[in-house]
Parts: C-alpha cells; sequence; structure tokens
C-alpha cells in the first residue's frame, strides 16, 4: 500500500470522526443511557457476587469494572450492530453499492477506515464519561502500570477489528438475501450474548463457556477486559485476536469477490 492510499484511507477514518460528531444530542442521550444501563448491571452483579464470590475468577471490584467497560464499548464496538453495516446493507439493498464499487479504493479497506473513525469518536465521545463516572463512585480494579494500558490499548484496536470482521460478513449477506432485517436481529442478539456484554463469558458454565470464549465475539470485551484487569497473558491475547481478526478479513474478502463477480444492482 503506498503513501498516498493510507492518506486516503486516513482522509476517510477522520471524515467518519467527523460525520459522528456532528450528531451531539444522540451522543449526550447515548452517554446518559449508558450511564443508567451501567449502573442497573452493577448494582445486579453487586448482588450477583454477594451470593457468588469469585464467579468466573473476578472479585467485585473486577466485575464492576467489567460492567462500565462493557458501557464504554458498547457503542464504539457496536456490539449489538449500528455501526457503518447499517449504511453498507442499505447501498448494497439500493444499489449504489455500484458506485462505491468504481472508486479507486479498495471497498473492504475503505469501509475499515470508516469504522475505525466513527469507533474512535464513539469511544472517546460517549465511551470515557460512562467509564469515569463508574471510577469516580465504584471501586475498580483499574491497573497503575502505563505497560498494562498500552497492553489494553492494542487489544482495543484489535477488538476494533474482530467487530468490524464480523459485521462485514453479516453486511455482505445482503448480496443474497436482499433484506437486512433477519441478519441485523441475528447481530444483535450474537452480540449481546456471545461478547459477554450481558454477564462475562468467564461465568459461563462447563462447555458452554469453553464454547464462547473461543468464538470471535469474544476477542471484543472479554479479551480486552482480562488484559486490562492483568486476568489474561497480553501476548496470547493479541494472538486470539489476531487470529480472529485474519480469519474474518479473509472471509469477508473471499465473500466480497463472490459477491462482486456477478452483482445484481436492485431496482435496475
Amino acid at each position: 500500500m503506498g503513501v498516498g492510499s493510507v492518506r486516503l484511507y486516513v482522509a476517510v477514518a477522520a471524515g467518519s470522526f467527523r460525520r459522528y460528531a456532528t450528531y451531539r444530542v444522540a451522543t449526550a442521550a447515548g452517554v446518559f443511557t449508558n450511564t443508567v444501563f451501567g449502573l442497573i448491571l452493577v448494582y445486579t452483579y453487586l448482588a450477583l457476587w454477594d451470593e457468588r464470590p469469585d464467579l468466573g475468577g473476578y472479585d467485585q471490584a473486577q466485575a464492576v469494572t467489567y460492567v462500565w467497560l462493557g458501557q464504554a464499548l458498547f457503542a464504539a464496538l457496536a456490539i449489538q450492530g449500528g455501526g457503518f453495516e447499517t449504511e453498507l446493507m442499505e447501498r448494497i439493498r439500493t444499489g449504489e453499492i455500484a458506485v462505491d464499487l468504481y472508486r479507486p479504493a479498495d471497498l473492504q479497506l475503505w469501509w475499515l477506515a470508516s469504522d475505525l473513525g466513527r469507533m474512535l469518536f464513539q469511544l472517546a465521545g460517549r465511551g470515557v464519561i460512562p467509564f469515569v463516572f463508574g471510577a469516580l463512585f465504584f471501586p475498580m480494579a483499574l491497573p497503575r502500570d502505563v505497560g498494562t494500558w498500552a497492553a489494553f490499548l492494542v487489544a482495543l484496536l484489535l477488538a476494533a477489528v474482530v467487530s468490524f470482521g464480523i459485521r462485514y460478513l453479516v453486511a455482505l449477506s445482503v448480496f443474497w438475501l436482499m433484506d437486512a432485517r433477519g441478519v441485523m436481529q441475528a447481530l444483535m442478539v450474537t452480540g449481546i450474548f456471545c461478547s459477554g456484554m450481558t454477564l462475562p463469558l468467564n461465568a459461563f458454565p462447563d462447555a458452554l463457556g469453553d464454547v464462547v470464549r473461543a468464538l470471535p465475539w469474544a476477542g471484543q470485551l472479554q479479551v480486552p477486559a482480562d488484559v486490562l484487569m492483568g486476568e489474561a497473558d497480553p501476548f496470547g491475547a493479541f494472538a486470539f485476536q489476531t487470529a480472529w481478526a485474519v480469519a474474518l478479513l479473509a472471509a469477508g474478502r473471499l465473500l466480497q469477490s463472490a459477491a462482486t463477480r456477478r452483482v445484481v444492482v436492485q431496482g435496475g
């Protein structure tokens, strides 16, 4: 990839950041919503951990940290959907994707850059305030060394790529399904359950826990949370996330190739 291409995708990411920054009322509403849901989940978790101390290998402070991290990353990683995939699905459905295919840019990298720009804004604009609120009013298990925070940031970047890879595959399915409603519902359910937004994946029992922790959704929240709280070896976590990121991006590339070899433009 040349310098010109890098500049193009940086510009796409920056444009996406600015675009989402214009939705100030929606951002404020999202901050409020994530804070309220965080409070509900924290008190639920505290009651659960009173009954089951060390559930999933976490103490109460770690459980609280997990809650607020989840609220901070919920919109940033589009765990329930609501990222670039909504627009891409609509462009496929209406046939506007034909214009995208004529751009002098790689389709997958274009949308990846766009989603990373969106993620950065959602993290800064919607994720930081609930997390800081949680740290101010509840005991949290936060690291004191710079190295752990740096490892967490790497895990967070990889989580963003894994999240993109999942949603890109879902979006491309509209080339064949022609309707996004069913796959969006599936994305919502799997995102909430398999990422650990409802309950840490470490707390899932026996074989079910082994399965969900091996799926790519674990790389979105569970793995970054464990890196942040010192519950996982960073290099092992990076290897897990990188393996899934590469696999998902490669699968997306293959599906994109299959779809664009014989494109049916909706509406004529």
